[in-house]
């Protein structure tokens, strides 16, 4: 899907897709979309998960449809002019999403982007990402990967990829990595601890991640508490495209080495994290690739 509109690495901006599901507004961002498709009739899948609608083929790929209606708890409707099907692209699998209307595009930075309370997401399996506000209307951002993780546990981050390595030696170097998915954050933790890694700071996004540089460097400990940075992209506050900037950009910070961590890593988003400075960039669906380039990147 092409937005026409070109953003600018590292300005902490993203385009937001608004759409509906029983009349309640959600978003997705843009970088996630790989096109926009009018409801077309699908194949059913025997035996399928209760929110798997079933499957279509379009330019040789088959892709499987979600009803976003049926993971969310919301009515289920007849099928209408308006329904559309969002084809969405991360960690390398293209997925269908049944959403009920597609009411446009929003350009925004991330700083508008509001994390959910507890009193309103407090659980690691929450499908809700962040909040904004756009023209008096709450917009909510879902957690796509999250969704699919729980109907298809195979796709994403798998914890038995580092088991597969073998026996690690360890290593004590401090690694930061900034990950705005509570489950995600566990499952990168756990997943580090057992190739041997002992000094793992999470951050909850890019913001809270500079600032505890900035921490460190006032401190005068900044050599003591950071020799490595891990960073997804999507993230409210501050993305990892806009934090990869500053770091590269900072005399006291540049020779620190950064990974980018993400599910959005694609050709074009690949050529965004060069241009940035990025020393790796790993999908989430690599996460054995992702031990091994971290343990190179730290070895002396």
């Amino acid at each position: 899907m092409d937005t026409n509109i070109l953003l600018e690495s590292g300005t902490n901006e993203l385009e937001i897709l608004e759409f509906t599901v029983d009349g309640n507004y959600y978003g997705i961002n843009v970088a996630k979309i790989r096109e926009i498709l009018s409801f077309t009739p699908l194949t059913l899948i025997p035996n399928g998960h209760p929110s798997v609608e079933g499957a279509f083929s379009t330019r040789g790929d088959t892709i499987t449809v979600i009803n976003l209606a049926k993971c969310l708890g919301l009515q289920t409707k007849e099928q209408t002019p308006s329904d559309m099907f969002l084809i969405t692209t991360f960690n390398g699998v293209n997925t269908g999403f049944h959403v009920h209307s597609v009411v446009g595009i929003h350009r925004v930075n991330w700083s508008q982007i509001i994390k959910p309370d507890r009193l309103i997401s407090n659980s690691s399996t929450s499908i809700m990402t962040g909040i904004i506000n756009i023209d008096g209307k709450l917009i909510i951002l879902l957690d796509f990967e999250n969704i699919v993780a729980q109907i298809a546990p195979d796709v994403g981050i798998q914890l038995s990829d580092v088991k597969k390595l073998g026996e690690h030696k360890t290593i004590d170097k401090p690694i930061l990595y900034a990950e705005d998915s509570q489950l995600l954050s566990s499952m990168i933790y756990d997943g580090l601890t057992e190739a041997g890694f002992t000094r793992l700071k999470p951050l909850n996004n890019g913001m809270e991640l500079w600032e505890a540089l900035e921490q460190y460097r006032e401190e005068g400990t900044l050599k003591e508490n950071v020799a490595c940075i891990v960073t997804d992209i999507e993230m409210p506050q501050m993305d990892g495209h806009r934090l990869l900037k500053l770091v590269k950009e900072h005399p006291d910070y540049r020779d620190i080495p950064v990974i980018v961590f993400s599910s959005l890593i694609n050709e074009d988003m690949r050529r965004k994290g060069e241009s940035l400075g990025a020393d790796a960039q790993l999908s989430k669906g690599e996460m054995g690739e992702f031990v091994k380039t971290l343990t190179e990147l730290l070895s002396d």
